[in-house]
């Protein structure tokens, strides 16, 4: 995956997947969370912001473990 990740790269990993999943960032492997994805984009000078919503709660640990977090 690249560093600097673009819509193109992002729309490729997501357009096989059911529309009606639900989406989390995982933030942090010293202290892990999810945090909800917020539904406004940022555009400024050539970058997109995905903006955070909040948390949900501790990261599951599958998923940690799927990152190498763990």
């Amino acid at each position: 995956m690249p560093q600097d990740l673009t819509v193109g790269y992002l729309l490729q990993q997501l357009q096989n997947l059911d529309p009606n999943l639900r989406v989390r960032i995982a933030v942090n492997p010293d202290f892990p969370f999810a945090h909800f994805l917020g539904t406004n984009l940022v555009i400024n000078d050539g970058l997109v912001y995905l903006v955070e919503d909040g948390q949900e709660g501790y990261l599951p640990t599958a998923v940690s473990d799927r990152l190498s977090w763990a």
